[in-house]
């Protein structure tokens, strides 16, 4: 497996792309399968997950056409569904292969796809999913690891209900919202997720032909129609990926611009970072990032919460940054139960850090050396990433395709900021 070795002490300069979001993306994708028309999307991320899940897509019956250049648009086209099935050698390592259900049973009338699998930050039931597509009048087992949902003998469509979930999901709000879409009837999504990501998948269902009222808003309410046609999106840019590259100019100082980045959607991470020191700044292009060095910047202590809170894809890099930060401060995850596991990394590098529960204390200040350390999920291995960048000495991150999940080629935008920062295969 590769590793990314980085030599800490460099400030950040220079400016950047982000990319495509892959939250975005990635259902997106999933609703292809809701029409028989092409769908092209611009500003598909060049990421592992996009891979996987075109590889899902395929054997579908989901035809793929992307061209040679780097930003060459995607087309997908799903004439015939030929196998409703998302296989579990296809799915363990992603959770959002989920995403096929609700389009595969809203189409098609059977899904048959394997409970996911992906980054292990905890559970992630999908009760939540199988319940709101009950309501809607589909035969749901769940068994031997595989989620079988079927519509009942005599039905062609699902049909409209009202939907609320007992707890707000991204995943949740967005399976179901996509099987809306093609029900019979009226149906009211409440307590959804408002996400930029789901408000940028309505927005591109839309497009496509489906009637969608309160994009953006808590209660989703969806006309069911005959079919979709085709369209073309533009995937929005990654929220997580600019903040990130936020996080790590606030930690080495510099100053960058982050080409397309959207200060609309990182409120709470831009109030917290400006809170402690780092100079943020709106432009025509992007965002324009300035700071003093972790040394001088201020720890933030913060909550983990549903959008418009601060996001819990945020949690592992800004702890990073409260290290190396002046005082102490105090983080709380609400999302998942289990998303501290980088602390211990973290700790290898010499930042202080203790963790009880849901809570993790940060004595910031340290000085951080490098080490060998081990990525255990997608937003851990930024994070540690970040701390080496500020270690002294090299910092070896092992298990970086953990990090090829969701950053499109970050080692080659960090070396273009004058990191000195390389990928060794294994």
């Amino acid at each position: 497996m590769d590793s990314l070795h980085v030599v800490g002490g460099q400030p950040l300069r220079g400016e950047i792309p982000i990319a495509g979001a892959k939250n975005a993306a990635l259902p997106q994708l999933c609703a292809a399968l809701l029409s028989a028309e092409p769908l092209t999307l611009h500003n598909v991320p060049h990421l592992q997950d996009v891979q996987t899940l075109r590889r899902l897509l395929e054997p579908m019956g989901v035809s793929v056409s992307v061209g040679a250049q780097a930003d060459a648009p995607w087309v997908l086209q799903a004439k015939r569904i030929h196998s409703p099935e998302a296989p579990y050698e296809r799915v363990k390592t992603m959770r959002a292969s989920i995403l096929v259900l609700g389009p595969l049973l809203a189409r098609h009338g059977h899904a048959r796809v394997s409970l996911p699998g992906g980054c292990a930050i905890g559970s992630r039931p999908v009760e939540q999913h199988i319940a709101g597509l009950r309501a809607m009048g589909a035969n749901v087992e769940v068994s031997h690891g595989y989620i079988d949902a079927r519509l009942p003998p005599g039905r062609s469509h699902l049909r409209g209900a009202r939907l609320r979930t007992d707890m707000v999901t991204v995943t949740g709000t967005e399976n179901l919202l996509m099987a809306a879409v093609l029900a019979e009837g009226q149906s009211v999504l409440e307590n959804a997720a408002q996400e930029p990501e789901v408000t940028d998948l309505a927005c591109m269902l839309q497009r496509m032909g489906a009637r969608i009222d309160g994009v953006g808003t808590p209660c989703l309410t969806v006309q069911g129609v005959a079919g979709l046609h085709a369209a073309s999106h533009q995937v929005l840019p990654d929220r997580i990926e600019a903040g990130t590259f936020l996080c790590a100019v606030g930690m080495t100082g510099g100053k960058v611009l982050l080409r397309h980045a959207r200060a609309q959607h990182l409120g709470a991470v831009l109030e917290k970072l400006q809170e402690a020191g780092v100079q943020v700044q709106e432009t025509v292009d992007g965002l324009q990032v300035q700071s003093p060095g972790g040394a001088q910047l201020r720890a933030q202590s913060f909550r983990t919460t549903e959008y418009p809170g601060f996001p819990t894809d945020m949690q592992a890099q800004f702890m990073a940054l409260n290290a190396v930060a002046q005082g102490s401060s105090q983080v709380v995850e609400t999302i998942f139960e289990n998303r501290f596991m980088h602390v211990q990394e973290l700790v290898r590098l010499g930042a202080r850090i203790r963790t009880e529960g849901h809570t993790a204390w940060i004595e910031g200040g340290a000085s951080l050396s490098g080490a060998h350390v081990m990525a255990t999920d997608l937003r851990a291995s930024a994070s540690l990433v970040l701390a080496g960048l500020v270690a002294h000495g090299q910092t070896v991150v092992e298990r970086v395709y953990h990090l090829d999940r969701g950053y499109d080629r970050m080692e080659h935008k960090l070396q273009a900021l004058g990191a000195q920062i390389s990928r060794q295969p294994a």
